[in-house]
């Protein structure tokens, strides 16, 4: 069976998996709300469902049309909204948000405050460290050609991205690929490249000891 908190929120319809927690002042199941100008779908949305054992905690927000996997964790304050896929044995860390229409693979870890933006592809045991932003629009909300254009980054299986790091719009991080803290990445990584730096550029290749295999 699930266990809700008295003050917890989960609509109805969500689909709740074997253990699952849904803890103090968390919500699950909420529909969007979204301004005129959005250009999110505004399709109707399925309810959202919780694999076995995955854990929302306090004042975490999972929205409708959402499939989290088993043995999730959504940190404290996180924040994952509508029409994202999340794989088995991820973390969302505190404060983190995961936009819409967004796939995050098993085993990756999203820490505190870090923004995946709407679009965006993350594969498996991918490394997101706290405060790392990404983006998806190179026009930042001006012109309509904007709509057709707007993608997320897409970061490939065991790739890291360090603290506070910036991908622009559409970048492919490389499989096993290393952005160092602070970098900004304007343009694709190549697989096993370290990037560092504004701009980020390649310093060199990450060693055999770090691979995953």
């Amino acid at each position: 069976m699930a266990e809700i908190h008295p003050t917890a929120i989960v609509y109805p319809g969500t689909v709740l998996g074997e253990g699952v927690q849904v803890l103090e002042y968390a919500v699950v199941g909420k529909q969007p709300s979204l301004s005129p100008r959005s250009t999110a779908s505004r399709e109707p949305l399925p309810p959202a469902e919780l694999g076995d054992g995955t854990i929302v905690s306090t004042g975490a927000v999972v929205f409708a049309g959402t499939r989290v996997g088993a043995r999730v964790i959504v940190g404290d304050q996180a924040c994952v909204r509508e029409r994202c896929v999340v794989g088995d044995d991820v973390v969302v860390g505190r404060g983190s948000l995961v936009e819409n229409d967004t796939t995050i693979g098993a085993l990756t870890k999203i820490q505190a405050h870090a923004y995946i933006t709407a679009y965006s592809v993350l594969e498996e045991e991918v490394f997101i460290a706290p405060c790392v932003a990404t983006t998806n629009d190179n026009f930042m909300g001006r012109t309509e050609r904007r709509h057709e254009l707007i993608k997320g980054p897409t970061i490939r299986r065991g790739a890291r991205v360090g603290g506070a790091a910036v991908l622009c719009p559409g970048v492919e991080i490389g499989e096993e690929a290393f952005v160092g803290a602070g970098a900004v990445v304007i343009r694709d990584v190549p697989p096993r490249a370290v990037v560092v730096g504004n701009p980020a550029r390649q310093i060199r290749e990450v060693p055999e000891d770090e691979l995953l295999g």
